[in-house]
């Protein structure tokens, strides 16, 4: 990869939590950082933060809600009008509920934000990674997984928030393999990672769940997988934390992996 401080890196989910630690970790080495969220005023009070903080003036906020596909798509138009290269794309953003949401699009909230976002937005930025290559793709995942139910993938009957973020998260670590194997032939390296159980963020306090580390760690291992030397050329693989681990034995299936491909093109309309 080049140098980083001409990396071009968007970090999706980036005004709080692992995904803002991430963004400062990359900006300090000069790298060229976009950061996105849901909030216009939290994302420019974010960016002018960090360039502050980092003493990089390379920082950039995007606005979108990933709860709507069509915002995805406006935002990846404005991301590949302006950036015809993209070296790093993470895709971090993420919500856990409590209850069942719908998004605008009428998909389970958790299914919606945390895996047909990042699937449609990185379908559409691969333009932009094949002309940075070699480029990276980094998907933030979890250690909790849980199957894909096929036949109630929206979980419509019998509702449990746990299994709705978990499958979301599953389905994640799916297309990461799928990708992977996709691109193998690009330069382009597509990994998934648990960036640590319970880190003291927001989403993890807003569950009222007692958080058992702090977000640095997770930063850290998100930066790692983008830039790090260490694993230039190794894709198609989950990692706890920094290390090479095993996902749920159905991200191993190509068949269902197909299958779920097959179900994300029809929602997300990608052509």
């Amino acid at each position: 990869m080049k140098p980083i401080n001409e990396q071009i890196i968007l970090i999706t989910g980036s005004t709080d939590g692992i995904g803002k630690l991430t963004a400062l970790h990359l900006a300090r080495q000069h790298a060229h950082v976009l950061i996105h969220g849901r909030n216009k005023e939290k994302v420019a009070g974010v960016v002018d933060e960090l360039k502050k903080t980092s003493k990089n003036n390379k920082i950039e906020g995007y606005v979108a809600d990933f709860s709507s596909l069509n915002e995805v798509r406006r935002l990846t138009e404005v991301i590949l009008s302006r950036y015809p290269s993209l070296d790093v794309l993470v895709n971090n953003a993420a919500v856990a509920v409590s209850k069942p949401r719908l998004s605008e699009d009428g998909y389970e909230l958790q299914l919606a934000i945390n895996y047909l976002a990042p699937f449609l937005f990185t379908s559409l930025l691969l333009p932009a990674l094949r002309n940075a290559a070699p480029s990276r793709i980094v998907n933030v995942s979890s250690v909790g997984q849980r199957e894909v139910d096929f036949d109630n993938i929206m979980l419509e009957r019998d509702f449990e928030d746990a299994k709705a973020y978990r499958q979301s998260k599953l389905a994640l670590i799916m297309f990461t393999f799928d990708l992977a194997e996709q691109l193998k032939d690009e330069n382009i390296t597509v990994n998934s990672l648990h960036p640590g159980t319970y880190l003291n963020t927001n989403m993890v306090r807003n569950l009222n769940i007692t958080p058992l580390g702090e977000p640095e760690s997770g930063a850290e291992a998100i930066t790692y997988l983008s830039v790090s030397e260490n694993v230039a050329g190794i894709t198609g693989k989950y990692f706890n934390v920094k290390t090479e681990a095993m996902a749920n034995s159905q991200a191993y299936d190509m068949k269902a992996r197909k299958r779920l491909r097959d179900l994300s093109i029809e929602f997300t309309g990608l052509k």
